[in-house]
């Protein structure tokens, strides 16, 4: 047996997984139904987003690994600032299921309007939503008006008379839904819906809850080359072996590929699937928000690269001596056989964030079938547990040459990446 082992590895460190980040707060119709939730970016302080801390946001949204969708099917309502209305992080957003809100340009506002309305414009073409706040209606605005969807009306900065007049004219001069924001009170909602308002948003209904969101981040270099590769228009094969050779990178790209907001119409188990179903232009988006999200240098973290030399030994003994079991399903078992390490989750709970088929899953939970004695193996492999190796090998009519041949090609093959200088 190799001499690589890996011995009580902890959880994922901090550095690798970001928890908490996200909070949300629901917008609710006159029923009190959810119609959709505006997402907080908690990393920052209020009011201090950026064009960057905006990517990071719809980083998290689009690859949480929860156990439950932040947002699901309902609208997301996203804070930007003007910069990022031009970032490339929003192409990878499904526009129709995504309101942008749109900060007012405070005393810019008479020589920016103008300037500004080619960008909102190209956005609302695309099929996003755009929300404003209740100064979109100040006459400076006018050109934005007709754009917006929603407008959102501040009950704590305006008194009663202010909220009349602004609603009379809301209802005369645009189409747009409005939202009360900052309801507190009972008062203040029966005021907001007397006034014919029929959207609601404040604490009166649900304070922004904290969601424990998960983030895996791989290692700055992985995504250097995959940059690379997409950028010279490479091979889908030659993408996907970039793809294999860090966990948490093949986990971000099938969590989003599968996601309720992408809209798949099929679960997507294959990261052949998933590169052609993305596209590349989305690729390389998707993989240089990665790149804003990922923690700084470092080699590769223990679990991961342990998860890939483990899939990588498994899918060179399915493909050389049992050629009835699928080479690609070994590997798939083999590198997130430790998403529970990686996630800090039950793996259980972290194999429903992502689509597994039933043989892998029988494989990783109950070491059933030749999947799971492939993985008995390769766990032997590392531990220095040589009755099960012993056992293994003789189930599976393997030599033990052969394996400790396969071994060392696995973490030769892994290596190779660590070597590699963005």
């Amino acid at each position: 047996m190799s001499g690589h082992t890996l011995q009580d590895t902890p959880f994922a460190s901090p550095g690798q997984l970001s928890k908490g980040m996200i909070a949300r707060q629901p917008i609710v119709n006159g029923l009190q139904q959810i119609i959709g939730y505006e997402l907080f970016n908690r990393s920052r302080a209020p009011y201090g987003h950026t064009m960057a801390s905006d990517a990071t946001l719809v980083f998290a949204a689009l690859t949480h690994a929860g156990e439950e969708d932040l947002v699901g099917t309902k609208l997301m309502f996203v804070n930007c600032t003007h910069e990022g209305l031009t970032g490339e992080h929003l192409e990878l957003l499904p526009a129709d299921k995504v309101v942008l809100e749109i900060p007012p340009l405070g005393h810019a506002a008479v020589h920016e309007v103008a300037a500004r309305l080619p960008t909102l414009q190209a956005l609302k073409e695309q099929g996003f939503h755009l929300a404003f706040n209740h100064t979109v209606l100040e006459s400076v605005y006018a050109a934005w008006l007709p754009l917006a969807d929603y407008i959102k009306i501040d009950l704590s900065v305006l008194a009663p008379g202010q909220l009349t007049v602004l609603i009379k004219y809301a209802s005369r001069h645009t189409r747009a839904e409005l939202i009360a924001e900052k309801v507190e009170s009972a008062q203040q909602h029966e005021l907001a819906q007397r006034l014919g308002i029929e959207l609601f948003q404040g604490f009166w209904f649900a304070r922004p809850m904290v969601m424990q969101s998960r983030l895996l981040t791989p290692t700055q270099q992985s995504i250097i080359q995959l940059l690379t590769l997409v950028r010279q228009q490479a091979s889908t094969d030659a993408i996907e072996e970039v793809l294999k050779k860090d966990a948490a990178l093949a986990f971000n790209l099938l969590r989003l590929i599968n996601s309720a907001s992408f809209g798949a119409h099929r679960e997507i188990t294959s990261f052949k699937q998933a590169v052609m179903l993305l596209g590349l232009n989305k690729l390389f988006r998707w993989a240089a928000m990665l790149l804003t999200a990922s923690r700084e240098g470092g080699p590769p973290p223990a679990v991961g690269q342990t998860a890939v030399i483990r899939a990588r030994l498994m899918e060179l003994l399915a493909k050389h001596s049992l050629t009835e079991t699928d080479g690609d399903l070994a590997f798939i078992c083999g590198l997130f056989s430790m998403l529970d390490r990686m996630l800090g989750m039950p793996l259980p709970a972290a194999l429903a964030l992502i689509p597994v088929s039933d043989t892998v899953a029988a494989a990783l939970l109950h070491r059933e079938g030749i999947l799971g004695e492939l993985l008995m193996l390769a766990q032997a492999c590392e531990n220095h547990d040589i009755d099960q190796f012993d056992r293994s090998a003789q189930s599976l009519q393997l030599a033990h040459q052969q394996i400790n041949h396969a071994h060392l090609q696995a973490m030769s093959w892994t290596d190779y990446l660590s070597d590699i200088q963005p």
